[in-house]
């Protein structure tokens, strides 16, 4: 089949009755990434919706107003928290939460939820992360969404006191989610660990690892993917 590249969005040529799952990345270094892993697949497309949560949100509810999917998958590289997820490791989320959208307050940070509206917390198929973490090895745990990237080791400790069970930080995860729960599908997110949080440290980076985890990563996938997309099962 022919790759096909429109707008950022890199995808097979489905039959136009098919139903299929949509992977969103932030660049196109990780559109990229994925997509090699699905290079004969007609079932999935791939974008590179843009870097932060409103870039994500918009360009993933495009997508979904405009094709049939049972699933969206947020993913891409991340920082991860150590010793838990360490560099070149894969992250899965069994809760995808915004760290950073509340209001601070001289007793702390109050999240959106605290003060009356709002949700800060997705949360994927249970059973649906547990076969991809088999299949591919990776850590299961909460992945935070946040606006601006953590470069201090006093701002990882206050995001693992205020969420123990975090394993990495990205900037898209929450805002793929909501524009999934405003049309009804579930949502995954799956991260490649490029650096640990904490100070901002560039010498420490491994992107390239990262990339070529996430591309290993999703070929793991990719059949526990075909099965589920098969089924379209939801729990």
């Amino acid at each position: 089949m022919v790759l096909q590249v429109q707008e950022g969005l890199l995808t097979t040529s489905p039959a136009p009755s098919s139903v299929r799952i949509l992977v969103a990345t932030a660049v196109p270094a990780e559109r990229d990434a994925v997509a090699r892993a699905f290079t004969n697949d007609s079932w999935v497309d791939v974008i590179a919706a843009g870097v932060g949560p409103a870039a994500a949100a918009a360009a993933t509810a495009t997508a979904l107003a405009n094709a049939s999917y049972a699933l969206v998958v947020s993913a891409g590289i991340a920082g991860g928290f150590q010793p838990e997820a360490p560099v070149g490791s894969l992250v899965i989320a069994d809760e995808i939460t915004v760290a950073d959208l509340g209001a601070e307050t001289p007793d702390g940070f109050l999240p959106v939820t605290e003060l009356g509206f709002g949700t800060v917390t997705h949360r994927p198929p249970s059973a649906l992360v547990r076969d991809l973490a088999a299949a591919t090895g990776a850590r299961t745990g909460a992945v935070l969404t946040v606006s601006t990237v953590t470069g201090t080791a006093a701002r990882a400790t206050e995001l693992r006191a205020r969420h123990p069970r975090a394993l990495a930080e990205a900037m898209e995860g929450f805002g793929v989610a909501e524009a999934a729960a405003a049309h009804g599908i579930p949502v995954l997110e799956l991260r490649a660990v490029s650096n640990p949080v904490g100070p901002r440290d560039r010498t420490a980076w491994r992107i390239g690892d990262a990339l070529a985890a996430l591309t290993e990563g999703f070929g793991k996938c990719a059949p526990v993917l075909e099965s589920w997309n098969r089924h379209d099962r939801i729990d």
